[in-house]
C-alpha cells in the first residue's frame, strides 16, 4: 500500500516516522537507479508551482527534481507578471492552476495558505512555505542529510542557531526531529528565542535545552544546523540591526567542534558561515541541497504514483 498516493503534504507533523524512513528508503532507490529508469517514474505527469514568495532553491530543487524523475513543470515564479496583479484570488489561481497540473508546489506569505489551496484545488499540493508555519520538504531533506552523514539520527546532539523565532524550517524540523532520540541545543539572541506558543507541543515528545551561547555547547554537538537571521520578516529593521551578525561560523569556531561534526545550512546564506569553511569535511549545506532534490524526487514518485515505484 502507498499512503503517499495523493496525498497532500502540509506539516512534518502528519508523517510519522514509519512514513518518514519510507521517503528516504525511496530516496536511496532514486539515487541508485540508472537515469533512463529514473526518467519513467513521472514520466508525463507536470507539476505546478506557485511561489507567491521569493525563492531559488525550493522552486528549482522541485523543478529539478520533476525533470530527474520524467515529468515537467510549470507555473508562477513572480507574483508580478502573474494574475494576482490584476485582482485574482488565490483561489481562482489555485483552480486554474489545479487543472493543468498533478501535483501543485505552493510558497505563500500566509499561514494556513496551503490547507486552503488543498480545500479548492483537485490535485495535491504541497506546502513549499507557509508563512512563519512550516516548511516540510526542508526538513524531510534535513533529516535525510543528518541520516545519510552521520549513519544515524537516534543519538545525535544537535546545535539549532540562530533565528529560531522566524525560521519555518526550525519548526517543521524539530518536529521532525522529535520522531527519533536527540538532543538538541536551541541557540539564540534573547529576542529570536523559539515562539513559546510552539514549544509546548515539541516539548512532549523532544529533549531540548534553550541557549544563548554557542561556545558553550559547540565542543558536544555532532551537528550544527545553523539559520540565518532573516531581516525580511522583522517588523522593525531596528531590531533586526540589534542581532545582526550574532553567530559567525568560522575557522576559530570549528577548531572547538568535534573532528566529525557536521555543518548544515538550509540557505541562502549571508555572513553565518564564512566561504573558508566550505571547503573543509564538516561542510556538508551544499551536500544538503542535493539531497532535497532527491527527496522531492521520491516524495513526488510516491504521490504521483498509486504502488510507488
Amino acid at each position: 500500500m502507498n499512503e503517499f498516493y495523493q496525498k497532500d503534504i502540509f506539516s512534518i507533523k502528519d508523517l510519522p516516522k514509519e512514513q518518514l524512513e519510507k521517503i528516504f528508503t525511496f530516496t536511496d532507490k532514486i539515487m541508485q537507479l540508472d537515469p533512463s529508469d529514473r526518467r519513467e517514474i513521472c514520466k508525463g505527469k507536470t507539476l505546478g508551482y506557485l511561489f507567491f514568495e521569493p525563492s531559488t532553491r525550493t522552486r528549482l530543487s522541485f523543478d529539478a527534481a520533476m525533470a530527474s524523475i520524467g515529468g515537467n513543470s510549470l507555473g508562477i515564479s513572480d507574483i508580478s507578471s502573474s494574475s494576482t496583479q490584476k485582482g485574482e484570488s488565490l483561489a481562482d489561481t489555485v483552480k486554474i492552476m489545479s487543472i493543468y497540473s498533478d501535483v501543485l508546489v505552493l510558497r505563500h506569505t500566509l499561514d494556513g495558505s496551503s490547507r486552503f489551496a488543498a480545500e479548492v484545488s483537485e490535485k495535491p499540493v504541497i506546502n513549499a512555505g507557509s508563512g512563519t508555519e512550516e516548511h516540510p520538504t526542508q526538513a524531510i531533506q534535513d533529516l535525510f542529510t543528518i541520516k545519510k552523514e552521520k549513519k544515524k539520527i537516534d543519538g545525535l546532539k544537535i546545535g539549532i542557531i540562530g533565528d529560531l523565532k522566524y525560521g519555518r524550517t526550525v519548526y517543521s524540523l524539530l518536529h521532525g526531529l522529535g520522531n527519533y532520540d536527540v538532543d538538541v541545543r536551541l541557540i539564540s539572541p534573547e529576542s529570536l528565542r523559539i515562539r513559546s506558543d510552539s514549544t509546548y507541543e515539541i516539548k512532549k515528545k523532544l529533549n531540548f535545552t534553550e541557549s544563548t551561547s554557542l561556545d558553550e555547547h559547540i565542543d558536544e554537538l555532532d551537528v550544527l544546523y545553523v539559520t540565518r537571521i532573516q531581516k525580511e520578516r522583522f517588523p522593525d529593521e531596528e531590531e533586526y540591526l540589534k542581532v545582526k551578525g550574532s553567530y559567525v561560523v568560522g575557522l576559530d569556531l570549528l577548531k572547538q567542534m568535534k573532528d566529525d561534526c557536521i555543518i548544515l545550512h538550509p540557505l541562502p546564506r549571508i555572513d553565518e558561515i564564512s566561504p573558508e569553511i566550505d571547503n573543509t569535511k564538516n561542510a556538508k549545506y551544499f551536500e544538503q541541497a542535493e539531497y532535497g532534490k532527491h527527496t522531492r524526487a521520491a516524495l513526488l514518485g510516491l504521490i504521483l504514483n498509486e504502488n510507488g515505484f
